[in-house]
């Protein structure tokens, strides 16, 4: 990530994506998705199904990036560095709380601008308007899988963010509206089961993880083959 000078001569705004199970199994589905993970500048694993198909594939990974966990650790250096963030997505007023939380945990963290918006197309002179004025240097867009990832590579080559991320419901869990796993279910990657426990609705995007890793196993026969 670069200051806003280097920003200014970059073609367009960096496109960075967390990459979990379930992008997998869409980008194997939609060829849509799969030219936007293509065209991200970096996809950075987000979640032990991607780390563990990495290692079977024999290009092992150090470590998962998740959203909810970056957007602290990037939020940690902006403060530091004087990178200007803005917050887009979640509920209305959940981007509020979250910059507050953020700022004061981040003594120094400049957060330019909140909006809850939508992805959809009627509101993009809203936000870009907003943006605008708020001249980020980075922009966290919480607007869920897929629909934030599709709305960044479309809008990206007009954003004045020198990074843009995704980070699905970072937002919720920094606001404190949504509990993320306990700490033993995250380092015994379990966080799905916590999921699936506590918001019992999403169960049939759960149903995409027997799906991953049945593709994992046949792409790792086919090379063996």
């Amino acid at each position: 990530m670069q200051r806003r000078a280097a920003r200014n001569s970059a073609p367009a705004c960096r496109q960075i994506c967390t990459v979990n199970p379930e992008f997998i199994v869409d980008a194997r589905r939609d060829p849509n998705f799969a030219a936007v993970l293509a065209r991200a500048d970096l996809c950075v694993p987000d979640g032990a199904g991607v780390l563990w198909a990495a290692r079977r594939a024999g290009q092992p990974l150090r470590e998962r990036v998740t959203g909810s966990d970056g957007i602290y650790r990037i939020c940690e250096r902006a403060s530091t560095r004087g990178w200007r963030v803005f917050l887009l997505g979640a509920a209305p007023g959940v981007a509020e709380r979250t910059a507050a939380v953020l700022a004061g945990r981040y003594p120094g963290l400049m957060v330019t601008g909140c909006y809850a918006g939508s992805p959809a197309e009627n509101e993009w002179p809203a936000i870009r308007a907003r943006l605008a004025a708020a001249a980020p240097d980075i922009l966290f867009v919480a607007y869920g899988h897929p629909r934030q990832d599709f709305w960044i590579d479309r809008h990206r080559a007009e954003l004045p963010a020198a990074v843009a991320i995704g980070v699905g419901g970072a937002f919720d869990f920094v606001a404190g509206v949504a509990q993320r796993a306990p700490l033993w279910m995250q380092r015994l990657n379990l966080e799905w089961l916590h999921r699936l426990i506590t918001q019992p609705w999403r169960w049939r995007r759960m149903l995409k993880l027997p799906v991953f890793v049945g593709l994992v196993l046949w792409q790792n026969k086919e090379e063996q083959a």
